[in-house]
């Protein structure tokens, strides 16, 4: 039986002391502590001491039985390893935390970084794709990574051969951060050892939320994919095959409300059949970094960032009626009368639900819109 739990919404503080550090890092390393169970634990119970006092009465409850945390040593010898090589311990709540990750419901509560923890608060674009790589791919990913970091975005990937590789080199001037599927200190694949150390030497990061030392298995990547996606802005893909990682961390992107954009690619090479794919559903064509600049703007004349006053004066029902006139009229713009999904209106918009939902409500009381079976929703007049 599993410990995992519905994830909370409760805020966390992140610890103050030493001590406090090392037993979230120990709750979240116990056995069958997933990040879900970390938040519910944390909501319940206050502490991660608190929790730790508590979770083998809570494996017991559940089934597991002669449950014992995550010994002490095997913490101590993190922190330890961590200390050594330089990396630094990030927790959700953190200045340094990246603030769009901290949005998401599965953010990791912690992070470890080797190198600038500083770039990690700088806007970001992930640009993903394949590991086998055509040389016009390569080409591509290039001259996106260097025309993005000229403009001043963060380049985000996954240190994987190919599309990613090809992006950390190019925007190693400009800053680029590699998410890692094992330990922040497991350099992987080998042959990219070199570019992990430039990435750091740099004003780059390196980051993973997997212990130190852990050497990357399968089942880590698609969870690493969704930190990528959820640092960035958008999400490029340039070339990927029908079923791969890449689309993998594109419909992750789509889940987190993330723009996705992707390069086109001739009709018989596979490796484009997955940004073929993702063009046919809607994502932007992307030529050049102009193109993603000028999406990524209209974007933002579309919906305005709220601020965080806003976004604390929201349940109360004191939105200022401007930021509320603007957004109706912003939706009623996208609308027309061939009915649209709510989800692809959300995601067009770029703005949380928990905003653009209650302005859906006002203009269907209005008698401006029209919802329909099956979550449409069409403009009437």
């Amino acid at each position: 039986m599993t410990l995992e739990h519905t994830s909370s919404t409760h805020p966390l503080l992140p610890p103050t002391t030493e001590d406090q550090r090392f037993d979230w890092l120990r709750l979240l390393r116990s056995r069958r502590v997933g990040i879900s169970t970390f938040y519910r634990l944390m909501h319940d119970h206050g502490s991660a001491s608190a929790a730790l006092v508590h979770l083998p009465d809570i494996a017991s409850t559940a089934g597991v039985e002669n449950y014992q945390i995550c010994p002490e040593a095997v913490i101590h010898a993190e922190l330890s390893a961590a200390r050594s090589l330089g990396a630094t311990l990030i927790c959700r709540g953190d200045p340094a935390y990246p603030a769009r990750l901290a949005e998401l419901d599965d953010a990791p509560p912690m992070l470890w970084a080797m190198g600038s923890a500083k770039i990690l608060s700088k806007p970001q674009i992930a640009l993903v794709g394949a590991r086998n790589a055509s040389s016009l791919g390569g080409r591509m990913a290039r001259a996106l990574a260097t025309g993005l970091g000229e403009a001043g975005f963060v380049v985000t990937s996954g240190m994987a051969r190919g599309v990613d590789t090809a992006a950390h080199l190019a925007a190693l001037t400009t800053g680029t951060i590699a998410v890692l599927g094992g330990g922040v200190d497991v350099l992987y694949p080998a042959e990219n050892t070199k570019l992990a150390e430039d990435i750091v030497s740099q004003g780059g990061a390196r980051i993973s939320e997997q212990p130190m030392g852990l050497q990357p298995q399968a089942r880590h990547f698609p969870a690493r994919n969704r930190i990528i996606s959820g640092m960035a802005q958008a999400v490029i893909v340039v070339e990927a095959a029908a079923r791969s990682g890449s689309l993998i961390t594109a419909r992750t992107a789509l889940d987190q409300g993330r723009d996705v954009m992707a390069v086109p690619g001739h009709p018989f090479d596979a490796r484009a059949s997955g940004c073929n794919m993702l063009l046919r559903d809607g994502a932007r064509l992307v030529r050049n970094a102009e193109d993603v600049i000028e999406a990524l703007a209209s974007l933002a004349e579309v919906i305005d960032p709220p601020s965080p006053e806003l976004l604390l004066a929201e349940p109360c029902g004191e939105r200022p009626l401007a930021e509320i006139a603007k957004l109706h009229q912003t939706i009623l713009d996208r609308l027309g009368p061939s009915p649209m999904g709510e989800d692809q209106l959300i995601r067009d918009l770029g703005a949380p639900s928990r905003i653009v939902s209650p302005a859906l409500t006002d203009l269907e009381l209005e008698g401006r819109i029209n919802r329909q079976p099956g979550g449409l929703i069409s403009r009437i007049g």
